[in-house]
């Protein structure tokens, strides 16, 4: 629905791309803040090297930051007198104490900083953070997320000559310190997607958000109230997938650090409340030549008047064939907590509508379905949501993707119904229905090999074993709705 405003602007910015140009300039009312933001990207130009690109920056500490498999982001603050030791020789962690498939007698896990992630801090200005990736007795973790990521990036670069480009739209709430209301009392607006007044009332946390996000690097072009009564959702140009998962984990971490310092609490659970529409993270894929930068996903030859599918290659089409046909396993990822499933197939909310899917379908520029094809063009998926792992995401994606690429799957005819309406799409739906639980999700990955293969067995199967153990733990409460409808049985 937000991504109505701004099709013209994406179209126009994927249309560069294509022809291998650069994305159109800042306005000059931001010409010199853009300057000042790309100061550190001129450092790494001259100095390459982590304490170089510290020095620089005049930075005091660094925070050496890395995602588990649940995509909870650990860190430890180092001292930027230290950065050459830790760029050399790795910040040391106890993989067990994090989300791993590890045991205390394990070795050391050592985080390996990258420099070219590295951003200063807008609110904290004397500390940087840094994404790293994680190895253990000197071999790549398989586990990590980052290197699951890297290593599926690279794999189709070399066999292809294709990279991956991604935009993401993050969506949370600002919620009361418990959890349990929204922070804005007069947020109650039945119909409160792009609610004027209510974004105006958090203007100075989201003032500060965009800010932010410009001196970091990934300026926003816009931000709204969305759908939900106490929702929020920032917006920031697309680009190569490990980079926007980089900005997409720093991303979270700014919005709770930010909201903490209003007084507030963000929240990304994808789905916090019963009556409203939960936290999804729509993700936007082009594919492109490694060396001309061309995007495979656009039709050679198509007439004026076409558009959203018929602007799709037939690359593009495999493409979406293959995430149809993982749908199942994908949700393992794209939805890997037991919330996750209240999102998805869930009744009508408040607003009158889920916005998430309920069966794996495709269509043109309609987002009642799993996959919508915009007018750029591009693919959007719709089913992840805010819990999923800002890495594990892009690589699941991406593997899924090309095995519809590499085995030219058929992704059938695009739907044009209303899914959330029913009629002639019903049957169609019901024969291909995503997930109802996390416990089916795991074992739709783990039955399929394809995907544990491209993501590594390795990664794939520690994820269920964690989940696994998760579900389990879920399984043992009961709810205040069974003692409602039970208690008196």
């Amino acid at each position: 629905r937000k991504m109505a405003s701004m099709l013209s602007r994406s179209g126009a910015a994927f249309s560069r791309l294509e022809r291998g140009l650069p994305l159109a300039k800042a306005t000059p009312k931001f010409s010199a803040q853009r300057r000042s933001i790309n100061r550190m990207a001129a450092s790494s130009t001259s100095n390459r090297s982590l304490a170089g690109k510290v020095r620089d920056l005049g930075l005091k500490h660094l925070l050496v930051s890395f995602d588990d498999l649940f995509g909870v982001s650990r860190s430890k603050l180092v001292p930027a007198a230290m950065a050459a030791e830790v760029e050399e020789n790795g910040a040391g962690f106890a993989g067990f104490a994090a989300y791993f498939d590890m045991s205390p007698a394990d070795a050391d896990m050592l985080a390996f900083p990258d420099p070219e992630s590295l951003v200063q801090l807008p609110w904290e200005p004397e500390i940087g953070w840094v994404a790293s990736d994680l190895k253990v007795r000197g071999k790549t973790l398989a586990q990590g997320p980052r290197n699951v990521l890297k290593k599926i990036i690279g794999r189709v670069k070399e066999k292809h000559g294709l990279v991956l480009k991604t935009g993401v739209e993050c969506e949370f709430f600002l919620v009361s310190a418990d959890g349990k209301s929204i922070a804005d009392s007069r947020d109650i607006s039945p119909k409160p997607c792009y609610d004027q007044l209510a974004l105006m009332r958090q203007k100075g946390f989201i003032c500060d958000l965009n800010e932010a996000m410009w001196k970091m690097g990934f300026p926003p072009y816009q931000t709204d109230h969305e759908d939900a009564n106490g929702q929020f959702e920032c917006n920031w140009d697309f680009d190569d997938a490990l980079v926007t998962s980089d900005r997409h984990t720093l991303f979270k971490f700014t919005v709770k650090s930010l909201a903490e310092k209003h007084g507030l609490r963000a929240t990304f659970m994808p789905k916090p409340f019963n009556h409203l529409t939960g936290n999804g993270c729509h993700v936007h894929l082009s594919l492109h030549c490694a060396k001309s930068g061309a995007n495979v996903f656009k039709a050679s030859e198509v007439g004026s008047e076409a558009l959203d599918h018929e602007l799709l290659s037939d690359q593009g089409r495999h493409f979406v064939a293959g995430l149809l046909s993982h749908a199942p396993a994908l949700c393992a990822i794209t939805n890997p907590t037991v919330n996750s499933y209240k999102r998805l197939s869930a009744p009508v909310t408040a607003s009158g509508a889920t916005w998430a899917p309920a069966s794996a379908t495709w269509a043109g520029n309609n987002r009642s379905h799993m996959i919508r094809i915009p007018d750029a063009p591009r693919i959007e998926l719709r089913i992840a949501d805010m819990s999923t792992n800002a890495y594990l995401l892009p690589a699941a994606v991406f593997a899924a993707g090309m095995n519809g690429i590499e085995q030219t799957l058929d992704p059938g005819a695009p739907h044009s119904s209303n899914a959330y309406e029913g009629g002639s799409i019903d049957k169609d739906c019901i024969k291909k229905k995503l997930p109802r639980n996390l416990l089916d999700a795991l074992r739709a990955l783990e039955a399929d090999g394809q995907m544990c293969d491209e993501i590594g067995e390795e990664c794939t199967s520690a994820l269920i074993k964690l989940r696994l153990e998760q579900w389990h733990d879920y399984k043992k409460f009961i709810t205040d709705w069974e003692r409602l409808h039970t208690l008196d049985c």
